[in-house]
């Protein structure tokens, strides 16, 4: 056993994304409302708050109004609100067709939103959160959930510094601590690894869908002022990924003469040649994009999968000692594509639902069973509940019919039809044999707008300690060359835009390279792997991407 220090909180928040910091931020205005002294933790894994945060982003201010009704003159960096608003059908490579603002469904008009740089707004909800009192550890990874004897969750560990990557201890180690809370909040992002756990500990999704995903691919550009729009937003779908994916592409305008492109691929696609990361290359090729960016110099890259499966895949919340927030249970609105909103509205209803549970009682393990109620009661919970057919149908009928679909469901009855559609086969399952497709024959990237994976991981300034235990765990090493090598050709090979996963000819025969280093923290082979054989759990703190301006 590890000697441990101990530090004790009323309430420890996992995670530095838009739904812990809004969390982290209620807290303390509704404690000083109630006149109680609250002590609250955050922890992040990134080097620094945003660190690890890479979002298109169009945001709607509703949340962000809400929590700071004066974020305009506090500073907020909400600076290019919409203007130009348009949706595209590409046909081919070389095609559009505009689509007509009566035929885009409403849920995706942007009027009174604006587009920003998430980690940025991460930021600066951060300085907000530490004026108010909140601790927050950047740099430090919750590894583990710490359980009572009771099997109620206490708190959470975090991972030990310098070990290496035999489980030896190194100079300098440091076992890491055990944050013990009255509530802990989980707000890691999509497919945190502890909600993950905690999902599977306590039978949280039974009866629920299972969650859908999509990747989520972007860059950073820097455009000539004569080409800047700020405020302009970019919606497309149909080519690149026609039948072989749901999924479409966006470019947004932001201030200082930049732009962020980039494809979303759902991630239920079928076949295992498919690559998320090359039909994104693909991508900036078409006119519509590539006359914006062929003058222009990429400055930054990311990738991050999205929980896009919306109400029918929502989890239960609450569990005996903490909660679940953001889009680590899958708040994210399919219908708008956006989750900044949704995310911080749960963190302040959390929020709320502790202060109003601590300022009666000091106990701890107890499961807020009024959360979920709060949940649906709210805007959000009609959001959720207005949307929840968005994607099962576009998994149903394909993207232009299910399209159709949701035109008439969102246009005209505001997402109140009395239909039900669920889609119950995992992302995973979806995959098919290899020897059922033909295989992709992508180009070689030209170095103007399209670039290979190592230049790219390079742009996200990624950076692991390398003599450390692998965080990309392998259940069984046979599965990679025995079954996903043999049925799929390495799926893995190709769903990662970060080049983890290699497989190399060794004397003895083909094998699975992990090249856990370049990891970029998107998720993805914990998500596509076909016989779920991936374990993502987090590296030492501070590792993985830093993103500027993502």
């Amino acid at each position: 056993m590890i000697e441990r220090e101990v530090m004790e909180f009323d309430v420890v928040i996992v995670g530095g994304g838009p739904s812990g910091l809004a969390a982290a931020c209620r807290l303390m205005q509704k404690a000083k409302e109630f006149e109680l002294e609250l002590t609250v933790c955050l922890v992040e894994k990134g080097s620094e708050i945003g660190a690890h945060i890479v979002s298109g982003a169009v945001v709607d201010p509703k949340a962000l109004t809400e929590l700071f009704p004066q974020w305009e003159e506090d500073g907020a960096p909400l600076i290019s609100n919409v203007g130009r608003d348009e949706v595209y059908w590409l046909g081919d490579e070389a095609n559009s067709r505009k689509l007509a603002h009566w035929m885009v469904p409403k849920s995706l008009h942007n009027d009174g939103n604006y587009v920003i740089s998430l980690g940025n707004l991460c930021r600066w909800l951060a300085e907000r959160a530490e004026a108010l009192g909140v601790e927050i550890f950047p740099g430090f990874s919750a590894q583990e959930i710490s359980y009572d004897d009771a099997g109620h969750v206490q708190g959470v560990i975090t991972g030990d510094m310098g070990v290496a990557s035999d489980g030896s201890e190194k100079d300098g180690y440091m076992p890491g601590m055990l944050l013990k809370a009255k509530q802990t909040v989980f707000a890691e992002g999509c497919r945190g690894h502890l909600g993950k756990s905690l999902i599977e500990h306590f039978n949280l999704d039974e009866g629920r869908s299972p969650q859908h995903y999509g990747i989520g691919i972007k860059e950073l550009w820097d455009v000539p002022e004569s080409i800047s729009e700020p405020g302009a937003v970019i919606h497309t779908a149909g080519w690149p990924l026609g039948s072989n994916s749901g999924g479409g592409g966006f470019l947004y305008h932001l201030e200082k003469n930049q732009v962020v492109v980039g494809l979303i691929v759902d991630l239920n696609y079928k076949n295992p040649h498919l690559s998320p990361y090359e039909e994104f290359q693909r991508y900036k090729h078409h006119p519509l994009i590539s006359n914006i960016l062929k003058e222009g110099k990429r400055v930054s890259y990311g990738a991050r999968a999205i929980a896009k499966g919306g109400l029918n895949s929502l989890p239960q919340m609450a569990f005996d000692g903490g909660l679940l927030i953001g889009c680590d249970a899958g708040t994210l609105n399919p219908a708008k594509i956006k989750g900044t909103h949704t995310a911080m509205k749960s963190g302040m209803i959390a929020a709320e639902c502790i202060v109003d549970f601590l300022s009666k009682s000091d106990s701890y393990g107890h499961k807020l069973s009024d959360f979920e109620s709060s949940i649906n009661q709210s805007w959000l919970g009609e959001e959720l509940k207005q949307s929840r057919n968005f994607v099962p149908v576009m998994h149903s009928l394909g993207t232009f019919w299910g399209g159709v679909y949701n035109w008439m469901d969102q246009n005209v009855f505001n997402g109140k039809l009395p239909l039900s559609f669920k889609d119950n086969v995992p992302d995973y399952a979806a995959l098919e044999l290899a020897s059922q497709h033909k295989k992709i024959d992508y180009d070689k990237p030209d170095g103007v707008l399209s670039f290979d994976r190592l230049s790219s991981v390079f742009l996200s300034n990624t950076n692991h300690e390398e003599d450390q235990p692998c965080h990309l765990r392998l259940i069984d090493e046979t599965v990679p060359v025995n079954y996903n090598l043999a049925q799929y050709d390495e799926p893995a090979q190709r769903y990662c835009p970060a080049g983890v996963y290699e497989i190399v000819e060794q004397e003895t025969g083909p094998s699975l390279q992990i090249n856990a280093q370049n990891c970029i923290h998107c998720k993805t082979c914990d998500i596509k792997d076909p016989s779920q054989n991936i374990r993502w759990v987090t590296p030492e703190g501070a590792g993985g991407p830093n993103y500027p301006n993502m």
